[in-house]
């Protein structure tokens, strides 16, 4: 215990529960204790704690190795990074369950932080013993000289190799690019959460499923409001574009959302995102490289800009010629039911395209996702997703209500492994709210890693989606698509629960983040597995199963408009690298820039008010900046690697088994293609994604 954790023992003084052990069910976040005050408190104090570390190494007389230099040498019982700590929680909730005082102090804290990051990596006496180190290490482990290797690089790309001036310029713009990326997303929430579709009129809810008019007149309750609420959440939003037969509100919705963050108030992100660019672009370049495309890419399985286009461009030669006549058929379907658009000169519009594809999809295929809601009750695909990890993996799970959560829609589980022993701590969030961002991701409260006794310490991961709410008269009725995202972010918490390395920072999904999507993008695959639906689609009333019929209809269904799906992505990551190979300073309008940047990858109709740019927070905010690619690349290894469990059994537990070990628990501590490589017995092609999408041209990665 440190003077003061001792101070803080003061009879009668609150403790701030960051600084003593939880006291919880393994060691969970204590979210029904912490206080708004308590985060800069402990801030305060981790920071205190780095540099009193940092300072006990450096003065360090004993020669540098990697025990003394690279882990954490901190002998003191109890001993935890407070810092990681708060920030785990405090940033996790900024996403999750914010406010305006949280925001605030976001705002405030951000730039403490991002110096305090500086003062560290750019410390040159560290840095001298950490390079000791890398130059003169005696024998280690594998996982220990990928822990050395990434420490050295990361301090070399942090600037550790500049002159003083040079690191005084990456402190500035390292500073302004955290404080610019968290105000994008702040701007991008109370963008999306200002506006609302208010209707009193019934009429204009036409076409609108009985499910979509619940939830609705839900959020409208919810407000003190009559009639019924749509909003720019994906549950509230994407209904009203599919089944609408008010073509003047879908527009309104359409724009609405695709113009959040363009107009002339405080929420704007146009100059954000031209001044992130450039930001990026200065700090790569003051590192050494080009663009910071060179620089990101360095460290991934792409390993440059031209490994990326030639995935994106073999992916739009082998998906446009099907993806045009994929247009022309739904153009088709929209000139048949607008039997005047010809004589009144009327063409299809982007808030015309949801509504005309459900209407191909029932004439082509007569399925679409209000067919299958009533089979896809939340609590049953619950069952159905952990059912399916027991079936591969023969882990279990069970609800903890001790568990402190941070909101009533979180659910607690623990989760046992095939032997019975505690594996790890998953939290699910399943339904939006004011305070949480739109999308859905996986993240942890604590990472996996071995400490200095030998325990293993399991870790505690999280999904956060936005899935549709239970009303007062049903329960929360899932999508098949939602059904998707949740096997998605599943398959990412598979990744974190399954860890099994040494070091935390290369545990779980601390991988290159081309690969970091196979484990996600693997588990989509069984949403349209038959033998897996049979596990748990029963009708939330009847408990009659998913007829045959219908599961033969998904089937067949599962390509459709499946070309035009690809060719959105690969628009996103071209997008992603016109902005992030810029070699000279970036002075362009971003909407127009935009146009032009994925043109090639476009089919419909680019308006000109209409910006991704501006919401686009992968790329502008969540780590994947010259990195969006991956998606689809992982795409590649996904379909590689679920035709080895099509070829074995999709439920097949010693090939399962194989991809536990190989992938799954290795973490980053092995190149990732080595790892592939292991499972698959070779390197993936395009060859399988090309069979799943029914495309038949076939190209090498």
């Amino acid at each position: 215990m440190n003077e003061q954790e001792k101070r803080d023992l003061t009879p009668g003084k609150r403790v701030n529960p960051f600084f003593l052990p939880y006291g919880t069910p393994h060691d969970t976040v204590p979210f029904d204790r912490i206080r708004l005050e308590d985060y800069e408190e402990a801030f305060m104090e981790g920071i205190r704690r780095d540099n009193e570390q940092i300072e006990k190494t450096i003065n360090n007389p004993e020669k540098p190795t990697f025990d003394n230099t690279i882990i954490n040498t901190e002998e003191d019982e109890g001993y935890y990074d407070l810092l990681s700590r708060v920030s785990t929680v405090f940033f996790n909730l900024l996403s999750a369950e914010t406010n305006d005082e949280m925001d605030a102090l976001a705002q405030k804290m951000q730039p403490i932080l991002t110096q305090h990051a500086n003062d560290v990596r750019l410390n040159p006496q560290l840095f001298e013993r950490i390079r000791k180190v890398h130059l003169h290490h005696r024998k280690l482990t594998p996982e220990e000289k990928m822990l050395l290797d990434n420490c050295y690089e990361g301090f070399v790309r942090s600037g550790a190799l500049l002159d003083e001036a040079g690191k005084a310029r990456l402190r500035q713009l390292t500073e302004e690019a955290s404080m610019l990326s968290l105000q994008f997303s702040q701007n991008l929430l109370k963008e999306n959460k200002a506006f609302q579709l208010h209707i009193t009129d019934e009429a204009q809810l036409d076409g609108l499923p009985e499910t979509a008019r619940e939830a609705a007149a839900l959020t409208a309750q919810e407000q003190g409001l009559q009639g019924w609420v749509f909003t720019l959440d994906f549950p509230s939003y994407s209904p009203f574009m599919t089944y609408s037969t008010q073509r003047e509100l879908r527009k309104e919705m359409y724009m609405a959302r695709n113009t959040v963050c363009t107009h002339d108030n405080s929420e704007n992100n146009l100059e954000i995102c031209k001044r992130l660019v450039n930001l990026r672009r200065e700090i790569a370049q003051l590192l050494g490289y080009k663009t910071y495309a060179d620089y990101v890419l360095k460290r991934r399985m792409a390993s440059n800009t031209k490994g990326v286009y030639r995935l994106l461009n073999d992916l739009i030669d082998a998906y446009k010629p099907t993806a045009v006549k994929e247009r022309e058929e739904l153009k088709k379907m929209f000139e048949s039911q607008m039997p005047k658009a010809k004589s009144q000169k009327l063409k299809m519009e982007p808030w015309d395209s949801g509504f005309y594809t459900h209407k191909l999809q029932m004439k082509k295929y007569n399925i679409d996702q209000e067919m299958l809601r009533p089979y896809f009750e939340l609590s049953n695909v619950i069952k159905g997703v952990f059912g399916l990890a027991n079936k591969l993996y023969g882990i279990s799970f069970k609800e903890n209500k001790d568990i402190p959560v941070y909101h009533p829609d979180v659910k607690a589980y623990e989760v046992f492994d095939k032997d019975g022993s505690y594996l790890a701590v998953f939290y699910a969030d399943f339904h939006p709210r004011k305070g949480k961002q739109g999308g859905a991701w996986m993240t942890e409260y604590q990472g996996q890693f071995i400490d200095k006794k030998g325990e293993n310490v399991r870790p505690h991961v999280s999904v956060v989606m936005n899935l549709t709410k239970p009303t007062a008269d049903k329960p929360a009725l899932l999508t098949l698509n939602e059904v998707e995202t949740f096997l998605h972010e599943f398959g990412h918490s598979l990744h974190g629960m399954f860890a099994n390395t040494r070091f935390e920072s290369l545990s779980g999904t601390n991988v290159w983040w081309d690969f970091v999507e196979l484990p996600s993008q693997f588990m989509e695959n069984y949403s349209v597995e038959k033998d897996f639906l049979r596990t748990f689609a029963f009708h939330y009333q009847t408990g009659e199963p998913l007829p045959d019929e219908l599961i033969s209809r998904i089937v067949k269904s599962r390509n459709f408009m499946a070309a035009t799906a690809c060719l959105r992505q690969v628009s996103f990551g071209l997008l992603d690298m016109a902005y992030y190979t810029k070699k000279d300073e970036f002075t362009d309008d971003i909407i127009p820039f935009e146009k032009k940047a994925w043109k090639k990858a476009i089919l419909g109709k680019q308006l000109p008010d209409t910006c991704m740019t501006v919401q686009f927070s992968h790329i502008m905010a969540g780590g994947y900046a010259a990195g969006y690619y991956s998606y689809k690349w992982a795409e590649v290894l996904d379909a590689d690697a679920f035709s080895v469990f099509k070829r074995n059994g999709i439920f097949d537990q010693k090939t399962a088994q194989r991809f536990r070990d190989e992938v799954l628990s290795k973490g980053g501590t092995e190149h990732p293609m080595e790892l592939y490589r292991r499972f698959r017995g070779g390197e993936p092609t395009i060859d399988a994604l090309l069979k799943r999408n029914g495309i038949r041209k076939a190209k090498k990665v």
